[in-house]
């Protein structure tokens, strides 16, 4: 497996999160208007070409992301920040709902020093505005090498809707997003 590499994405921006298990991300995140890609994928370890398993240890230090191509002229950087801090909880070290690991944690990494600034800022107003009754744990940090995760993993909701977790788990967020955020869907998917 080799580093996430993009073609044909000139004029757009990169963001990577990661809130629990990708595919709520990415479910969430292939629905607003103005993202071109979502791939999910792991970063912030040590392992050269992490796979699920050695992930799944919790040995490896990367967590489940979501590397999302946008054109920030329709979608801004904030918004999807603000979307990605409704969709998971930010005050849990570590693990999302059941999901627990490393591998889950909260974590924003940075594409630049702007989107450093906006991602400290949106953390300095949820506490200031008390969104939580916990402290927001989320890890901020300069993006590392990002792997691709198996092909698999790749569009997995949209694919195995009916599946437990999808159902249990995926479809809540991506409703609580829906909801939420209904201006920032994409035609074809309202």
């Amino acid at each position: 497996m080799n580093e996430i590499t993009h073609k044909n994405h000139s004029g757009l921006e990169r963001a990577t999160l990661g809130g629990g298990c990708f595919w709520c991300l990415e479910a969430v995140y292939q629905q607003i208007s103005g993202v071109s890609t979502v791939v999910s994928g792991y970063a912030g370890g040590a392992m050269l070409n992490p796979d699920y398993e050695s992930i799944c240890s919790g040995q490896t230090g990367h967590a489940e992301i979501v590397d999302v191509y946008f054109d920030p002229e329709i979608v801004s950087y904030r918004d999807l920040l603000e979307i990605f801090f409704v969709i998971h909880d930010p005050t849990t070290l570590n693990y999302q709902g059941n999901d627990r690991g490393t591998q889950y944690r909260s974590v924003i990494f940075t594409h630049s020093e702007s989107q450093m600034t906006m991602a400290h800022e949106v953390v300095k107003e949820l506490e200031v505005a008390k969104i939580y009754s916990g402290a927001v744990v989320t890890q901020i940090d300069a993006a590392p090498v990002i792997y691709p995760a198996e092909a698999y993993h790749q569009n997995y909701f949209r694919q195995h809707p009916g599946q437990g977790y999808c159902m249990a788990v995926v479809a809540p967020k991506l409703a609580k997003f829906r909801a939420k955020f209904h201006s920032l869907i994409a035609s074809e998917f309202r």
